[in-house]
């Protein structure tokens, strides 16, 4: 079954082509970076304009990529929700479009499921049940994957995401945006006991996050040395607040698992391409004995592989399709 899927949830078009939920047959991704970097953030109509400049013709791009003929494709699915409504609104129009053109079904994909689902691709032998942390700038979820479909929000953030954290504090720092890979990198040189960043507790949820405090410290921190004049010293900022987000992280998922009796452990999202996340899971799963699954680089980030993955067990599995009158959503949880 070849999937032709469409992502379009935030700043980056892409569009690929999946055979079976997990293989790959083409992969585009029109990256906005260069347009919102001047501002330090998303701008969500550049980002609804730049989706509907790009969308067709890196759509033609993919199916020639992928040696297919319109012909030959099975059904086409579609990011809808969460996301910026203008973004989701033109990959899910242009989905539309090519399900009434061509007669195919219509498939709607969460963009959370589809983060992990991007472990299928990259793991051939993943199946579930298993705990999934799921990290970017949008969300910090900790999830059950029960089955490919059915899937219960265990832990999540109660403010800011991590992504959100790691963007705030390098924009005020001065770091390029997206700040997350900039102060991954910049932290391999730092002192990550430099400083000591506040890592809260919700009180009435054991694996929920919130890094609004955590956010502010580090923000305060800045602003002070600026007052008084002091060079910044960026390294050891970068090193010890990467500690702190992945530390706060890495601890709520593996209590989670442990209580829950799993021994499988996934991330997904774009803060999942974080070096030291990956490295102290590494390191905690070989010592307990736990299998850990993670999706390769280039499949972290938004991209429209992981949609065509998610979607062939949405259709499958589930037998879920949507008709032409599909919307978008701003907002919606996974259960």
């Amino acid at each position: 079954m070849d999937i032709l899927a469409i992502e379009s949830s935030c700043d980056d078009t892409a569009v690929a082509i999946v055979r079976d939920g997990r293989e790959v047959l083409a992969s585009e991704v029109f990256s906005q970076t260069k347009r919102h970097e001047i501002f330090g953030g998303v701008v969500p109509e550049v980002a609804s304009r730049c989706h509907l400049e790009a969308i067709a013709g890196l759509a033609k791009v993919t199916l020639e990529e992928s040696g297919l003929k319109k012909e030959n494709l099975s059904a086409v699915a579609v990011t809808y929700a969460p996301g910026l409504i203008g973004s989701l609104l033109v990959g899910v129009s242009f989905a539309k479009g090519i399900s009434l053109a061509l007669d195919l079904p219509l498939i709607a994909v969460h963009h959370l499921k589809s983060h992990v689902a991007a472990n299928y691709i990259s793991n051939k032998n993943l199946k579930p049940p298993f705990i999934c942390l799921i990290a970017s700038g949008g969300h910090t979820n900790i999830v059950e994957v029960k089955s490919y479909t059915e899937m219960r929000t265990i832990g999540k953030t109660r403010d800011d995401a991590a992504g959100e954290t790691f963007d705030k504090a390098a924009r005020c720092m001065g770091v390029a945006y997206p700040g997350g890979v900039h102060i991954d990198k910049l932290a391999q040189k730092g002192d990550e006991d430099a400083f000591e960043f506040p890592i809260p507790n919700v009180k009435d949820s054991a694996y929920d996050f919130s890094f609004s405090g955590l956010k502010t410290s580090v923000i305060n921190k800045i602003h002070t040395l600026k007052q008084k004049n002091i060079d910044i010293p960026l390294e050891d900022i970068c090193a010890s607040l990467r500690k702190s987000i992945v530390s706060y992280m890495v601890n709520n998922l593996t209590e989670a698992a442990k209580q829950l009796h799993y021994k499988k452990i996934a991330i997904a999202g774009g803060v999942s391409a974080n070096s030291l996340l990956r490295r102290e899971l590494r390191r905690i799963c070989d010592k307990s004995g736990w299998e850990l699954f993670l999706p390769d680089l280039k499949f972290c980030s938004d991209n429209a592989a992981m949609v065509g993955s998610q979607g062939y067990y949405e259709f499958t599995c589930g037998g879920n399709t949507s008709g032409l009158d599909l919307n978008a959503y701003a907002g919606m949880s996974l259960n």
